[in-house]
This record gives C-alpha cells, sequence and structure tokens, in this order.
C-alpha cells in the first residue's frame, strides 16, 4: 500500500503543478500575475495558457477518483495488489497534463482513457477481495 500512497501524493500535486505552468502563462501572456482574482484573470488566458488551467482543473477531478480507487482496495484488504494500477494511474495523469497544456488532443485522451483504464483495474482489484 506504500507504492499506493506516494502515487496519491503525486496525483494530489499534479493540479499545483499545472497551476503553477498556467502562473507562468499568467506573467508571460498577460504581464502580471494578478493574486487578487486569479481566476478572471486566467479566463483571460488563451492557448497554452488557457490549457494548463483546464488541465489543472481536469487534476482535481482525477485526485478524487484515484482517492475512491485506493480506499476501495484499502477497505477490501487488496492494497498490496493495486501498485502496478496505481504507476499506470499517475503516469497516464502525467501524460495527461503534458499532453493538455501541449495541445496534443488525441494524445490526452488516450492518457485520459489509460487512466480511467487503471482505476477500473483498482475497482476490480477490490471487487476480487
Amino acid at each position: 500500500m506504500a507504492l499506493s500512497l506516494w502515487c496519491l501524493v503525486i496525483v494530489a500535486l499534479l493540479p499545483y503543478v499545472c497551476a503553477g505552468v498556467g502562473g507562468y502563462f499568467r506573467q508571460a501572456n498577460l504581464g502580471a500575475v494578478d493574486n487578487e482574482n486569479p481566476r478572471t484573470q486566467a479566463a483571460l488566458l488563451e492557448g497554452a495558457g488557457a490549457r494548463a488551467y483546464a488541465a489543472q482543473a481536469n487534476a482535481w477531478e482525477a485526485v478524487a477518483l484515484f482517492l475512491v480507487g485506493l480506499a476501495l482496495v484499502h477497505f477490501t484488504g487488496t492494497a498490496d495488489q493495486a501498485g502496478t494500477a496505481s504507476i499506470v494511474f499517475v503516469i497516464a495523469r502525467i501524460l495527461h497534463a503534458i499532453f493538455y497544456i501541449s495541445g496534443a488532443a488525441t494524445l490526452r485522451s488516450v492518457s485520459f482513457f489509460g487512466a480511467v483504464g487503471a482505476w477500473i483495474w483498482l475497482i476490480v482489484i477490490a471487487a476480487s477481495g
């Protein structure tokens, strides 16, 4: 289970990484970072900056999904079997953010479904317990 928990840490930090990338684009494209109204400013972004904020929102949703999967394997006593599925989920989510920000829409979708597949794998592991 320790491996899966470290994977959870990575998945939980990914939205913050995307926020940092979005902050870079706010500074680069809009000349400053408005911490009083960051969402209003982020709404002005286009291209990679806008995609970074969309990737951040999607990454937050993935945290909840992954946490549910890990909770299920934990409560069913099958957590020792969840390591590989957790690693696949993390890799797919990291790639998803990279592909999202870079504008590689097809690869973004493939990585998204890879993460969903890894999550389903966690559910199957839990169901087998």
